[in-house]
């Protein structure tokens, strides 16, 4: 009787370990770990490897690293380099070394007053900017932009025939938009000027999504009927290449204001 109650303890303590080794063999890796590996930092604040101008062979004057940031400083302009050459190419920038269909984009950034930015994909180069051919995730001081910039925006709003209150910021200008396609809502979370604020981009060919601080703040089904609607009927409407590509460059933009950007990474799809 002895023997047979110890050969059972036994047997239950021997299966317990199996079961215990099982569950541990079979427990999922955690989500986020899976995914951490995934990303493809494009700039991780410590070199601009496979940074260039747009239709140039280096970094425009202005773009430099600071304090881990990739950082557009005006002061610096587009004066003579070190060389007696003056630069060529556009003040535009593209990560060149390699190029991107179906992803998710992360990024942080933030903009002095009266800033302007974008972010720029299936980019591709030989056009005269980024606008002409890619869609453009708009960065600008929703706040302050128009009163910093009130003549020079009420031209340019008058040009595209927007005649009622011109010198205003339009939904399709603001930050978050896919500018001059899809307007950004009004009531996005958008941190203060001077603050870093996150953005998100992710592209299928079966939708669009754009984020802002952790939010999604709209979303869209690319060159369905309501997009070629909209592309032909305001700013795009005479640009024939306007966001036709599959897959181009990521850019950032430079609109002649500071401007700085940190934790770039892509995830492929």
């Amino acid at each position: 009787m002895q023997k047979s109650i110890l050969l059972a303890v036994f047997s239950i303590a021997v299966l317990s370990c199996k079961t215990e080794k099982k569950t541990e063999k079979s427990e999922p890796v955690a989500d986020t770990e899976v995914k951490a590996d995934d990303w493809i930092y494009l700039f991780d604040g410590s070199s601009l490897e496979g940074w260039r101008g747009y239709n140039g062979k280096t970094m425009p004057p202005g773009w430099v690293i600071e304090d881990s940031v990739l950082t557009f400083k005006t002061d610096l302009g587009l004066e003579k380099l070190d060389s007696e050459e003056a630069y060529e190419g556009g003040k535009d920038i593209i990560y060149a070394a390699e190029e991107f269909d179906n992803f998710e984009l992360y990024l942080e950034w933030k903009l002095p007053e009266g800033g302007n930015s974008g972010i720029f994909y299936h980019l591709k180069e030989g056009y005269n900017g980024p606008p002409e051919v890619s869609p453009e995730y708009q960065l600008i001081d929703d706040e302050n932009y128009a009163k910093m910039h009130e003549k020079s925006l009420t031209e340019y709003n008058k040009s595209l025939g927007y005649t009622e209150k011109p010198e205003e910021l339009k939904p399709l200008q603001q930050t978050g938009a896919d500018y001059a396609m899809h307007p950004a809502p009004a009531n996005k979370t958008l941190h203060p000027i001077g603050e870093w604020n996150s953005s998100k981009i992710v592209f299928t060919p079966e939708k669009v999504e754009h984020w802002l601080n952790g939010e999604m703040l709209f979303s869209f089904v690319p060159w369905d009927d309501d997009w070629q609607e909209k592309k032909n009927s305001d700013k795009w409407k005479n640009s024939e290449d306007y966001g036709k590509y599959e897959s181009g460059f990521i850019g950032l933009q430079d609109h002649a204001s500071p401007i700085w950007f940190r934790n770039i990474k892509i995830k492929k799809l």
